[in-house]
């Protein structure tokens, strides 16, 4: 009896002591979630810019077709340097005349387009620095580099073939910018170095002021009216003379 006694305390023991093993292991605490990853940032297609911005559909047209309109993505989406994009205006095109474009290669073409960026973000306000450590390199290399001038707030970029204002910022947000220009860029390394001289502004005609001209007609209108009265005058004096003479002449006749 006392054998069955201590049989039913220790089985009992037992039972406790594993379903409080059991009810420790189920309440462990569990570990924390993960987090998500960051979202991955937008980059800004450069060819929906250039196509809604303005028009630039003719500077567009070259990247696309000599492939560099890639680089300039890649480089945009390099948030630690960026880029900075000089974009001539159609009219640009158009009015370029000499030298043409219809001559250069495919690379010269993609050299040409290269040389409309830098590889760098820079804002309107950074240009006065560059002008401080012309010539910048720009992402065609070697000699094709741009010089900056700061003249009162002016910034003019210069190719040596090509001086023209930095105009306005179409898109300017690190690590993107995008500025508008009145020309196209020519680069000495394939144009050569023999530029022809820029022709002088055609001097103002020499106009008269309006009062002078009035009066120098009133002048010699008052001459001319004058002129037919003192005619008159003097045909009237000699009438009067001959009358007389002809008197005088027969008076003396009769008296003769």
């Amino acid at each position: 009896m006392d054998f069955t006694v201590i049989f039913m305390a220790i089985s009992t023991l037992m039972l406790l002591c594993s379903s409080s093993s059991s009810a420790q292991t189920a309440t462990s605490p569990t570990s924390s979630p993960t987090p998500a990853p960051a979202p991955a940032p937008e980059f800004v297609n450069l060819t929906n810019l250039l196509t809604v911005a303005g028009p630039f559909h003719t500077f567009l047209r070259y990247l696309q077709s000599t492939k560099v309109i890639e680089t300039f993505q890649n480089q945009a989406n390099d948030t630690e340097k960026g880029i900075t994009l000089f974009v001539p205006k159609d009219q640009a095109f158009t009015s370029l005349k000499n030298p043409s474009l219809s001559n250069l290669t495919q690379d010269q073409l993609k050299s040409l387009c290269l040389f409309h960026a830098l590889p760098r973000y820079y804002s309107l306000a950074d240009f006065t620095n560059l002008s401080k450590t012309s010539p910048v390199s720009t992402l065609a290399g070697g000699q094709y580099s741009l010089n900056f001038t700061d003249a009162l707030g002016s910034v003019h970029v210069g190719s040596g073939w090509t001086n023209t204002e930095v105009s306005s910022a179409v898109y300017s947000t690190d690590p993107v910018a995008v500025y508008e220009v009145d020309k196209v860029l020519l680069p000495e390394a394939i144009f050569g170095t023999d530029i022809p001289p820029t022709a002088a502004p055609a001097p103002s005609p020499d106009i008269s002021p309006a009062a002078d001209t009035s009066a120098g007609k009133n002048g010699s209108g008052s001459s001319t009216t004058s002129s037919p009265a003192s005619s008159s005058h003097r045909i009237i004096s000699l009438g009067v003379w001959n009358q007389l003479l002809l008197a005088v002449s027969g008076g003396l006749v009769l008296l003769l």
